[in-house]
């Protein structure tokens, strides 16, 4: 494959053309928009659709006594157990597509290995089986609350949606190793923080035992970030000619 680096045709710059780009600008003069406006005049016409929107979706109800049981002892405690559900349920939701990111991955990694000779399938196999396990643990952890872990909540709605764009990246076949690691690593940053937040969420409601099954699974996501970060430096500065 062509490194994307390499200096080609490239048009979509304006230094390219500083004829038509006068010209351009003359014809932003000459015909200017239809209808008037502004970003605050944008903000105005959505207005009315944010106050009138209904949430993403919902926190479903237990579906056996023993769910009911669960939630309403937090509730006693003064805690909201539909947080730490949606929380745990959004990590499950974004975990699943780390594992599908990995497959994709590897996939192209299979077709490619000349590109990026610091990896190797078994890393990237071992990362995938942890990002598979800590889907599992997600699960686990939903059903010890009494909670459905197959419901979509918010979060793991909002979590779908915010990582299709990653796939795009990865599954695109103009995509290099390299480009497909920074999807991957966008991924991996925030499944970091959102660990974090989970566990001291856990904790903060009183579920310390489930918490220290969570740090597990923030370790192992911590020496993935720190991989993807060593072998992005080695591919860059083995492109840039620097190593």
């Amino acid at each position: 494959m062509k490194s994307p680096q390499s200096m080609g045709m490239n048009r979509s710059g304006i230094d390219l053309s500083t004829q038509g780009a006068e010209e351009m600008m003359k014809a932003v003069d000459e015909f200017p928009p239809a209808s008037g406006g502004n970003a605050m005049t944008l903000s105005q016409l959505r207005a009315p659709y944010l106050a009138e929107a209904d949430p993403v979706g919902s926190i479903p109800l237990p579906g056996t006594l023993k769910g009911v049981a669960k939630s309403g002892m937090q509730k006693l405690m003064g805690h909201h157990a539909e947080v730490l559900i949606d929380q745990l349920a959004g990590r499950l939701a974004f975990e699943r597509t780390g594992t599908r990111l990995y497959d994709a991955l590897i996939g192209k990694f299979m077709t490619r290995k000349d590109e990026a000779t610091m990896l190797s399938v078994d890393q990237l196999q071992q990362i995938r089986a942890e990002e598979a396990a800590h889907l599992g643990l997600c699960w686990d952890a939903l059903r010890q609350l009494g909670a459905d872990p197959t419901a979509v909540t918010p979060l793991a709605d909002t979590n779908a949606v915010a990582s299709i764009g990653l796939m795009q990246v990865i599954a695109d076949p103009r995509m290099t190793i390299a480009q497909s690691l920074h999807a991957i690593h966008v991924a991996e940053l925030t499944d970091n923080d959102g660990w974090r937040l989970l566990i001291k969420l856990a904790r903060e409601m009183g579920q310390d035992e489930m918490a220290g099954r969570l740090q597990t699974a923030l370790e192992e996501e911590e020496r993935h970030l720190a991989s993807l970060r060593t072998w992005m430096e080695q591919i860059s500065l083995n492109e840039a000619g620097a190593q």
